[in-house]
């Protein structure tokens, strides 16, 4: 490896660039949602339950379920979220950084 790399946290030069671009807060809630949407999908797995099942649970249509667990669908409410998260035995937390 070269002596000319900077030492540092690997990510904050690419935080730098993406608050540069006005792109930061954008990136970071899409990333958190994603991750969500994963572990959601994990613990389903994981309990053997049906996105069917889990639209029962919620009170819900399958394809609400299915935007539930889009990693890319931006539409889905803090309150859905913590509904799901209850639905397979967990809690939603949130907090400022």
């Amino acid at each position: 490896m070269s002596e000319d790399i900077e030492k540092g946290h690997p990510g904050q030069y690419f935080d730098e660039f993406l608050r540069e671009q006005g792109m930061y807060e954008s990136a970071t809630a899409q990333a958190v949602k994603r991750v969500l949407a994963f572990q959601l999908a994990e613990a389903m797995k994981t309990q053997g339950i049906s996105k069917v099942e889990m639209a029962r649970r919620l009170s819900t249509s399958r394809s609400q379920v299915d935007r539930l667990l889009d990693p890319g669908h931006e539409g889905v409410t803090v309150g859905a979220l913590a509904r799901a998260a209850k639905a397979v035995g967990r809690e939603l937390r949130i907090e400022l950084a």
